[in-house]
């Protein structure tokens, strides 16, 4: 079966597709991670995975700021908390759990894309995001995203 992305959503009531994050999100000004909400999760998905990734970050593969591991299918709301109710993944700046925005000042405006992944198996551990692209890829049965911005 082909990659399905028609159906699986994720959105922000904190902010709108390519909106400007708030203050409050960032790592240096808060560290609050923005509620998200799931919907269309295919029904022969056992478990959600999150990942917020910059690429717009001055590093070869971007930036990873969270990774969140063993939500239910039938999540609909990541609401701040999550990282002590699922499994928190090591985001870059080495801490388990969501790193907000905190791009280089001056370097303009940074793309951080919120992904969800609808999975036909469970993920096994904490992996890095390549660890889980790589190991995962063929478990991914559905995946979308919602980018807002922020620039120091």
């Amino acid at each position: 079966m082909g990659l399905n992305i028609q159906d699986l959503a994720i959105s922000s009531p904190e902010f709108e597709p390519l909106g400007r994050l708030e203050d409050r999100h960032a790592n240096d000004k808060g560290n609050e991670q923005p509620t998200l909400r799931i919907s269309g999760v295919p029904s022969d998905a056992v478990e959600l995975a999150v990942v917020c990734h910059d690429p717009d970050a001055p590093l070869p593969d971007g930036f990873t700021h969270w990774l969140l591991y063993g939500l239910p299918a039938d999540t609909t709301e990541v609401a701040p908390g999550a990282d002590e109710q699922y499994r928190a993944g090591t985001n870059d700046f080495g801490e388990a759990g969501y790193g907000g925005p905190q791009p280089p000042p001056g370097h303009g405006p940074h793309h951080y894309y919120f992904w969800v992944y609808a999975l036909s198996r469970p993920v096994e551990g904490s992996p890095s995001r390549r660890e889980f692209l790589d190991t995962y890829a063929d478990a991914i049965i559905e995946q979308n995203r919602v980018v807002g911005v922020y620039e120091n």
